[in-house]
């Protein structure tokens, strides 16, 4: 029931700058449960920010009226990687022992923010539903912990897909849950959901 909503919510993103993404936001309006209703979206290009700094941005909405306030920060990325399987980041022993020199109780205080970081090999997935006519689906796995977000390449026709990569977050809460979910890509309409585990870290 407002005009001027405030959210004062953070998202994380991981921009990889080899890509030229764009940011793209939309506003939704909701009447009940079953109505939403697009009240405009607006679009930032990540690679005309400068970096290392909050950049406050007002945004107008296109073909809308009002506009979006936001603060855009462009910072360095630590600790979060793809990586294939043959090339996984903890494969070396003398990589392996320097992690747990950093990680060891006399180092438990140097840096609070430094949890640790948790590394996911997504192997494949088997007998997956069929999300096509043609009896195949196009799966790809998304991985979230808190709201950092990764996700693998898309297999094309598949029902038992491989995908053989290897993920890295940082961890900012032991507490938090790592879902897995697998959607079906389908071209410019919104995935179709195949199935998703979610695993507490306390599990781990």
């Amino acid at each position: 029931k407002s005009a001027n909503p405030q959210w004062r919510e953070q998202f994380d993103f991981h921009y990889f700058s080899d890509r030229k993404d764009m940011l793209d936001i939309e506003v939704w309006r909701k009447d009940n449960k079953k109505h939403e209703e697009l009240l405009g979206t607006c679009h930032v290009d990540i690679t005309a920010l400068p970096t290392k700094q909050t950049n406050c941005l007002e945004l107008p909405l296109e073909k809308h009226p009002g506009s979006l306030l936001m603060l855009i920060a462009v910072a360095p990325c630590t600790g979060v990687s793809i990586s294939d399987l043959c090339v996984c980041p903890l494969g070396d022993p003398n990589e392996r022992q320097q992690i747990s020199q950093r990680y060891c109780i006399k180092n438990s205080f140097r840096d609070m923010k430094d949890v640790g970081f948790l590394q996911v090999k997504v192997l494949k997935a088997v007998d997956l539903m069929a999300a096509d006519f043609s009896g195949k689906s196009d799966p790809f796995c998304v991985l979230e912990l808190g709201n950092d977000m990764l996700q693998t390449h898309t297999v094309y026709k598949n029902l038992n897909p491989e995908w053989n990569k290897v993920f890295t977050f940082p961890i900012k809460d032991i507490h938090d849950v790592l879902e897995v979910t697998v959607f079906d890509e389908d071209g410019d309409k919104p995935p179709d959901f195949l199935g998703k585990v979610a695993i507490p870290l306390l599990s781990v």
